[in-house]
């Protein structure tokens, strides 16, 4: 994210001398190979960890415990595996890890794989029996379905019993599904025979068989290596959740997807506990512009169009993402779980990612004083090429167009802009003030370093909104909060995520002398080296960027940023950069709260969004689901309704007077896909609620 390359060749230099005096002792140490290689991993890792991050780790009894508790909880997230007396015993080296880590020894890591693997075989046996008898959905029973409320079975019968729920419940909901999907069929006028009830639960079971057959089936074939990186991460991430090892293979795959897509849908996944999760959706990809595929939903399933779906549940990552990339117009569907644990079946028709979709665009919004849009969906930057677009330069261009155009207001739009390059958060920050600090950046010793804008220039003066949301992140945050301290703009929308740390990736394989050839690669590790702050002194660490005007937001009430996360670094603050607010402000923050919390309390859409997330946190905070059939149908109609009251009302929303920037009209002359992709971003602009609230603030500003 951040451009720090003589930083990272000093710390690689220093780790280099520290990695080869840890690695030097090794010669002395006899072993197989691969208790060799363990131990060389082991300890680069921890000398890198204690010397390179920005916040170090003591490694003591209190740090073994807790990564003995993190492993156990990504051993077996579900505890549908474990026994109660199998983490008994490997709760024998809980203030021993470590001293393993220090030492590179694996004998707990070998003990959990020994317990896990014959645990596995009992699974497999439980499933089978269970989904060979028809389930009975008129029973009064519920299951808990937050993993963190479970405890481990303390008999073979009780998991059985554990096993028997979670299996019926995924029954359930493909019951429910069919059930849905045959009435639907019934009201579109279908002549297709009806299934009867036991048909339906029939079917359910041997979908789920299959399913489960498939997943032991490549359980069974990971080896104790493809549980090492959990297992190492599991120290790593006490650091912090950005800290991280990655296997070789797993850096691969990381490149990849940091290039900005994943071929065919253009999403970013991570894998974490054992769920398959969306990370990030490529600006002008097919996910991006079908729009339903957000950041935080888990991946279930995986269906090649109508063919049946397969679990990708507990699957390595670059196993899944081959099965969700695919030829342009082939259409893959995605069983998802919602953030609010709703489930939702996403038809995505894959595509070759268009780049210009990923660039700012903007619009003109008609009226007496025109006001100026312009989206920018990533800080984007080609670092390879001097001549390459940035966002920088791009949104400079933006805004004289819309001058040219006579726009008397500007409003930035940021939602779900996960960051990017920070220099053009700088760049662009100094587009709408004279000069000064814009983001502060420290490492763990020494004072902060303060990026300024330099260019006295100021390329627009008039009112500015920047809209934000809980996905926006990193150099979104900085770029809100600069326009916020400064007092430049008026920020409105949603709390930011809440990321204040920045990353660095070490190559192992570079600090290790040629000597050591024989145990590489081993891989890489991403380190947080330091932290950046806003130019009042205060990092938006945990907290995010607070926005001068709250609107409701679906995910209002629901936990979710960088504050979630275990071990995330904590708030701080250091001295405030010198600087000059902006003093040309001709509109009061106050009354323009005042105005706009007027305007949503009347309005019966961002009423009902309220509402809905209200619902949502009740949802999620209530992790009881009842396993009888009828009682699941109504709660699932509940919500259905809801859903499509909130559609109904976003469809009957007055739509904004929008037109495209002559410029840009001239451009698409002729480009009829362009055009068409061009429609679509101006139909969604005229209907955006958000937009709208933030032209009735520019209109009062103005």
């Amino acid at each position: 994210m951040f451009s720090l390359k003589n930083k990272l060749v000093a710390y690689g230099t220093a780790a280099s001398v520290v990695f080869g005096i840890a690695s030097y002792r090794l010669l002395e140490t006899d072993g197989t190979a691969r208790d060799q290689k363990n131990e060389v991993l082991t300890k680069v890792l921890m000398q890198g960890l204690s010397s390179a991050h920005y916040k170090p780790e003591r490694l003591d009894d209190e740090f073994s415990k807790k990564a003995f508790n993190l492993y156990l909880e990504r051993l077996d997230y579900n505890k549908k595996f474990l026994l109660q007396s199998d983490v008994d015993q490997l709760a024998t080296y809980q203030t021993q890890l470590d001293d393993e880590f220090k030492n590179g020894s694996f004998k707990f890591f070998d003990l959990s794989m020994t317990l896990f693997q014959k645990r596995l075989k009992e699974a497999e046996s439980y499933y089978k029996e269970i989904l060979d008898k028809p389930f009975e959905f008129e029973r009064e029973e519920t299951i808990e379905v937050k993993p963190e409320k479970l405890k481990f079975a303390t008999s073979p019968a009780a998991l059985k019993e554990e096993w028997r729920k979670y299996l019926k419940y995924q029954a359930l909901i493909r019951v429910a599904d069919a059930l849905d999907s045959q009435q639907k069929a019934d009201s579109a006028g279908s002549k297709e025979a009806k299934k009867s009830m036991p048909e339906i639960e029939a079917d359910a079971r041997k979908k789920l068989r299959e399913n489960y057959d498939d997943l032991f089936k490549r359980m069974v074939q990971l080896e104790n290596e493809d549980y090492r990186s959990s297992y190492l991460n599991s120290f790593a991430n006490i650091y912090d959740p950005h800290t991280e090892y990655y296997a070789p293979k797993e850096k691969e795959d990381f490149d990849f997807e940091f290039s900005g897509r994943l071929e065919g849908i253009g999403a970013t996944l991570t894998e974490k506990d054992g769920n398959i999760k969306v990370s990030d959706i490529t600006p002008g990809s097919p996910s991006y512009l079908q729009g339903e595929l957000k950041p935080g939903d888990a991946i279930l399933k995986v269906a090649q169009g109508n063919q049946e779906p397969v679990d990708v549940q507990g699957m390595r990552l670059d196993k899944a993402v081959s099965m969700i990339r695919g030829k342009k117009g082939t259409e893959v569907r995605l069983h998802v779980k919602k953030v609010d644990g709703t489930m939702k079946v996403i038809s995505i028709i894959r595509d070759v990612v268009v780049r210009e979709e990923g660039y700012a665009k903007s619009l003109m919004i008609k009226g007496a004083k025109p006001i100026g849009y312009i989206h920018l969906p990533a800080f984007y930057a080609d670092f390879k090429n001097a001549g390459g677009r940035n966002s920088g330069k791009d949104v400079a261009a933006e805004i004289q167009k819309l001058k040219q155009e006579n726009a008397q207001g500007i409003i930035l739009d940021l939602r779900n802009n996960g960051g990017g390059s920070l220099q053009d958060v700088v760049d662009m920050v100094g587009l709408f003030i004279k000069s000064g600090p814009v983001v502060q950046v420290k490492s763990a010793n020494g004072p902060a370093a303060v990026l300024e804008d330099r260019d006295p220039q100021v390329q627009f003066g008039g009112p500015l909104v920047v809209l934000v949301n809980e996905n926006s992140a990193s150099a979104s945050e900085i770029m809100a909060a600069a326009i916020q301290d400064y007092k430049r703009g008026v920020i409105v929308g949603s709390s930011t995520y809440g990321k204040g740390t920045v990353q660095q990736f070490f190559d192992l394989d570079q600090v290790l002398p040629a000597s050591f050839d024989a145990v590489k690669p081993l891989g890489h590790l991403k380190l947080t080296t330091q932290k950046y702050y806003r130019i009042s002194g205060k990092t938006v660490q945990l907290r995010g960027v607070t926005p001068d005007i709250v609107l409701p937001d679906t995910y209002t009430y629901l936990k979710y940023g960088e504050k979630e996360q275990e071990y995330a670094l904590p708030f701080d603050e250091i001295q405030s950069a010198k600087f000059n607010t902006w003093n040309s402000p001709n509109f009061s923050i106050e009354k323009l709260k005042a105005s706009s919390k007027s305007r949503v309390a009347a309005s019966p859409t961002f009423s009902l969004i309220n509402q809905s997330a209200m619902r949502l946190k009740d949802r999620t905070e209530t992790s009881t689901r009842s396993l009888k059939l009828s009682t699941y149908l109504a709660e699932e109609r509940r919500a259905q309704e809801e859903s499509k009251k909130l559609e109904n009302l976003r469809k009957n929303i007055p739509q904004l007077d929008v037109a495209g920037l002559k410029p840009d009209v001239t451009k698409l002359v002729g480009d009829t896909a362009a055009s068409a992709r061009f429609q679509a971003f101006t139909r969604n602009a005229k209907k955006d609620l958000y937009i709208q609230e933030a032209v009735s603030v520019l209109k009062d500003a103005l």
